[in-house]
């Protein structure tokens, strides 16, 4: 169901997080189409418009991959409609094959790339990246809201802006601004267009020499344009013979210091291209300036090469002082802008003594109670040992790297399981072992699967398939029985895609039978080619709502009476959060556990039995 708030009336004051937003920005501009695929900490921006996208009357989809995503918007785009894609900065990855292009023959219908970077990696393992540097090698103009009633306005005029200009706009976020939630003031919902007619044009779709180069020139042109006549959108406050240039959140923080600092702050809104013109009058007086931005130099460099020009004299700080890895915070800032602003250092120490007092229960990263993927993980390892290699992928099932299992031996990026261990065994003798999800197969791992079969390697591949895409929110996937907008569908099954590339070693287990998988994976583990088993068993977070919404009740388990010493190991090797040991006692807690039976199969008869219903 859609959020209220997100579809209220005109002049409307609501709260809203970042991302929801953004989903209300593009339903003001009169957005015809979306497509995406899920990625945090984008993904609300998907998930609002998935959810009103039939009463709005525009379409929306959860394409295959991001590079999809960003295709279906483009089409959608050249053919006079407008379209959003939201992705977080690993998804960009993907989609860029295709961006760069599109940019080059620029698009009719506003096309708007919604992408969060994820500093101090939150909801992104794999690296701290700077969606930055893609704007500028692709020549993309870059909007970045600094709060929540930002990210709807630039929103808004990141599509008219990619509508006159004929190209597509990135609105970069980072987590704390697609993640904050804020009073946002409401606009009117534009009426969608949805539908267009695309017409051939020669000299726009003509992307080869020589016309490749003339396509260039028009392209550096329209980014000059940009940048003269949005120089507007940047603001100045404050004054001082000190100035601090910054950004999107990083603006936040510089003015929760607020006049502690006493200095001139110069906001950027647009930060590409970045207005040369702003920056010389900013510093073109000031006897030094602070560059305050999370990650990369970007800004920095930019301000350093102006001020060649018109302020030679001018102390320039930025990565000298600031980290270039993680968030920031106002704490982090005050204390190294002290030295230089010549301001009291804050001394923290007190304040840390005091946190250290507070004694936080340690909450570990565990897989829900009832996960079929602790069951899959479980009986490998319970059958295969320690001495394997494990080829991680992207998924719920990266928690396999902790404790107890330890079965994510590298995680790289959507699908790379497959290559990786490909390459492992073309140069080892090693036994490798893929475990890879069921919407990361749709995504990314078919190729790579295909690229095994093709040349001969003969890992096991474990399909961890749960039904849907369970670590971002439960959107579906090719493999589901629904659409984005909820529509029924018969889904793909895995087995039959994997038959068809030549594999006829598959084979279909139940994840919540230990019987069934440990007894398929020995087979499997000694035979001499390539095995593919797909451990099938639904999310329970998603039965959960599905029993519930039909009235259904779950059957819980219970230790038997005097026999918690026989369940104690598995408080460690299997690490159900429902199964708690207090003392030398051991018993599962009631509302924690969802009834998938699999500990009572890894226990002898009679120990672990359904729960006696209480009358009422």
């Amino acid at each position: 169901m859609s959020d209220p708030d997100v579809l209220g009336k005109e002049n409307k004051k609501v709260v809203l997080l970042g991302n929801e937003a953004i989903a209300r920005g593009a339903l003001e501009a009169g957005m015809g189409l979306s497509a995406c695929y899920p990625g945090t900490p984008s993904s609300e921006v998907g998930i609002t418009l998935s959810s009103v996208a039939k009463k709005q009357g525009f379409y929306f989809e959860w394409s295959t991959n991001e590079k999809v995503a960003f295709e279906v918007c483009a089409g959608a785009s050249y053919s006079g409609v407008r379209s959003l894609t939201a992705l977080k900065h690993f998804g960009l990855n993907v989609a860029s094959d295709s961006v760069f292009p599109v940019v080059f023959t620029g698009v009719r219908g506003g096309l708007v790339i919604m992408v969060a970077d994820d500093p101090l990696g939150h909801s992104s393992a794999q690296s701290e990246q700077d969606t930055r540097f893609y704007a500028r090698m692709g020549k993309i103009p870059t909007l970045e809201p600094s709060n929540v009633q930002e990210a709807k306005d630039f929103t808004k005029l990141a599509f008219d802006i990619s509508e006159k200009y004929e190209i597509p706009v990135i609105l970069r976020t980072t987590t704390l601004v697609s993640h904050s939630a804020g009073t946002v003031k409401l606009g009117k919902i534009k009426k969608p267009k949805t539908k267009g007619k695309f017409v051939k044009d020669y000299d726009r779709f003509y992307n080869i020499r020589p016309n490749l180069q003339k396509m260039h020139a028009n392209l550096i042109k329209k980014l000059e344009r940009i940048e003269n006549e949005y120089e507007k959108l940047n603001t100045v406050e404050g004054n001082g013979r000190i100035g601090i240039i910054t950004s999107g959140v990083s603006y936040q923080y510089v003015k929760e210091l607020g006049n502690l600092l006493g200095v001139k702050i110069g906001k950027l809104s647009l930060t590409h291209p970045i207005s040369r013109n702003f920056v010389a009058n900013f510093i073109k007086n000031l006897e030094k300036v602070i560059v305050v931005e999370e990650l990369e130099p970007i800004v920095e460099n930019f301000v350093r090469g102006v001020a060649k020009d018109v302020n030679p004299g001018v102390e320039i700080h930025g990565k000298d002082i600031l980290p270039r890895v993680g968030e920031y915070t106002p704490d982090i800032l005050l204390e190294a802008l002290s030295p230089i602003l010549n301001i009291k250092k804050p001394d923290f120490s007190k304040h840390e003594a005091n946190l250290k007092k507070i004694k936080l229960p340690v909450r570990k990263p565990v897989f829900c109670p009832g996960c079929p993927h602790r069951s899959t993980f479980y009986a490998v390892k319970k059958v295969l040992g320690e001495n394997v290699v494990w080829a991680g992928d992207i998924g719920c099932y990266v928690l396999g790297i902790f404790e107890p299992f330890k079965m994510q031996d590298f995680v790289i990026s959507m699908g790379a399981s497959m290559g990786v261990t490909h390459g492992i065994k073309k140069v080892s003798d090693q036994k490798v072992v893929v475990f890879i999800g069921d919407s990361t197969f749709f995504h990314a791992g078919m190729p790579g699967l295909v690229n095994i079969k093709t040349h001969g390697t003969k890992p096991l591949v474990i399909i961890m398939d749960n039904g849907i895409t369970a670590m971002t929110g439960h959107q579906p996937h090719p493999g589901s029985s629904f659409t984005g907008m909820g529509e029924k569908r018969i889904p793909m099954k895995i087995e039959d895609i994997v038959k068809s590339f030549g594999i006829k070693n598959v084979r279909v287990v139940n994840a919540f039978n230990q019987k069934e998988l440990q007894s398929v994976i020995r087979e499997f583990s000694k035979q001499d080619e390539l095995g593919v088993i797909i451990s099938r068993g639904l999310c329970t977070l998603l039965m959960k709502r599905m029993v519930r919404a039909k009235g259904g009740q779950f059957s819980t388990f219970e230790i038997a009476p005097g026999k918690s010493h026989r369940v104690s190991r598995l408080v460690k090797e299997f690490a159900c959060p429902a199964i708690i040991k207090k003392g030398d006692e051991v018993y599962i807690k009631e509302d924690m556990c969802w009834g998938c039976g699999v500990c009572s199969q890894l226990v002898e008869k009679g120990v672990i039995v359904p729960r006696k219903r209480r009358k009422k």
